[in-house]
């Protein structure tokens, strides 16, 4: 017995160093925290300018993380607890990796679908059938606002802009108000499932709304695109434009493609909700589909076709937007990191407990078109507010048609400026955010209405 004591009182102070590095530290009032918020602050201003600047977003926000996490290793290492900030960081990753894997594969595969020509064939149709400024006007909101939530609200808008662009013919006011629409119903139709929005995806990952659950949402997000429109319609002189005779064929394997993709995503939902693994691993799997079908249309090929002209697998990968990609790393890494120091617990104080959770989740959506959607998104999961399923629907609804009220507030809207040759700004975009703030509103309310009961059931 006297032998052993010592050898226990000499493993003290290894056991109080391992439960202490389990300890955070609150550092909203230490030199480090302020220097983090600074940080993230100047490289947000610098995401926001990136329309006249031409610095890619992924820059400022990848660098400012390493620097924020840099701040809190030093600081926790200097405490002697360098363990828990370690433990934190990867918790970040394997957020971010799941997000990563599964969007990577999403957009493998709408950029299959692109250069299978699939969305030209679409505006070649629409272009060929002769409708008038009005009807264009709603066959492409409608149009934005159900292929939304399978592609995804930015690629939707930039197919439909094309479309919008092409039948224009230089009518720069149908093309200022019908981008304003499809600005408008992308993000409206992005809101009710979890592939069509970033935010949606994140709240469907981290296992708060069940797959079925986000179609609660569609009347609220029809309400928001209609409202709008229906404004909008009296703005729009009833003519036609010039017929564009024009043909397109979509290229082998275009079709199977498309229809790999849609098996993609039920295998992606079924992972989820019947085998209980993460979305990202169907999503995977639905690589693996596409890899396979990618083999079968390469041998098709004439081998005196170009090699640009070839189907590869591996140079879709490769066009995917990686920019964007690592912007979304940036985010979540820094939130993740001011969250980590405390910052992010006094804003859930100051808003979902002071406000209360119905005001604190419509002030996200006015903050997500001022910021992006996002980072404020995020940042609500990392909070992970005590809310009722009616609540976390609420704010999904809100960070995802909340964009619209400004052009710089969502994904949608900052692509279609750079797309519209001078046609849509953020001054034309602002003349009808009256009407938009007003879908935003009936939106709301009619969620608050008819998802009731939702609002009694918790999380």
């Amino acid at each position: 017995m006297n032998k052993i004591l010592p050898i226990l009182i000499g493993l003290l102070p290894s056991l109080t160093f391992a439960a202490s590095d389990t300890t955070t530290l609150d550092l909203t009032s230490h030199w480090a925290g302020y220097l983090a918020v600074i940080l993230f602050v100047i490289a947000y201003v610098f995401v926001m300018l990136e329309e006249f600047t031409h610095f890619r977003k992924s820059k400022p926000v990848i660098l400012v993380a390493g620097i924020i996490w840099g701040i809190i290793g030093w600081v926790y290492a200097s405490e002697g607890i360098p363990h828990a900030a370690e433990a934190a960081v990867r918790h970040n990753f394997l957020e971010y990796a799941e997000l990563f894997l599964f969007l990577l594969v999403a957009m493998t595969y709408i950029e299959a679908m692109r250069e299978r020509l699939v969305f030209e064939k679409l505006k070649v149709w629409l272009i060929s059938k002769g409708f008038s400024y009005r009807q264009l006007f709603w066959l492409t909101g409608f149009i934005a606002f159900f292929m939304s939530p399978i592609a995804d609200n930015l690629t939707t808008a930039l197919v439909m802009g094309a479309v919008v662009l092409a039948v224009g013919a230089g009518n720069a006011r149908f093309i200022s108000i019908a981008f304003v629409n499809i600005v408008v119903s992308a993000n409206a139709g992005g809101a009710f499932s979890p592939f069509g929005d970033i935010t949606t995806l994140m709240v469907w990952q981290k296992g708060l709304v069940d797959f079925q659950q986000f179609f609660s949402l569609f009347l609220p997000s029809l309400v928001n695109f209609l409202i709008p429109a229906g404004i909008m319609h009296f703005a729009i002189k009833n003519e036609k434009p010039e017929a564009i005779d024009e043909q397109v064929d979509i290229k082998r394997g275009g079709v199977l493609i498309t229809f790999m993709f849609l098996l993609t995503i039920a295998t992606a939902v079924s992972f989820h909700n019947f085998l209980h693994l993460p979305p990202a691993m169907g999503m995977m799997t639905g690589l693996g589909y596409l890899m396979i079908v990618s083999y079968f249309v390469k041998r098709g090929h004439n081998p005196n076709d170009p090699i640009s002209e070839r189907f590869d697998i591996f140079r879709k990968v490769s066009r995917a937007e990686w920019d964007t990609l690592l912007f979304f790393f940036g985010v979540i890494v820094s939130v993740g990191g001011l969250g980590f120091m405390g910052y992010l617990a006094l804003v859930s104080e100051a808003m979902y407990v002071q406000l209360g959770a119905t005001y604190a989740n419509v002030l996200v959506g006015i903050l997500s078109a001022i910021v992006d959607n996002i980072p404020v998104m995020f940042a609500v999961l990392t909070m992970t507010p005590d809310m009722s399923l009616g609540q976390w629907l609420l704010v999904t609804l809100t960070a995802g048609v909340g964009g619209s009220l400004l052009s710089i507030g969502s994904a949608a809207g900052v692509a279609l400026m750079g797309q519209s040759k001078g046609y849509y700004t953020f001054v034309s975009h602002l003349k009808w955010v009256w009407a938009i703030a007003l879908g935003y509103a009936a939106s709301i309310l009619v969620h608050l209405w008819i998802n009731s009961a939702l609002f009694d059931v918790p999380i």
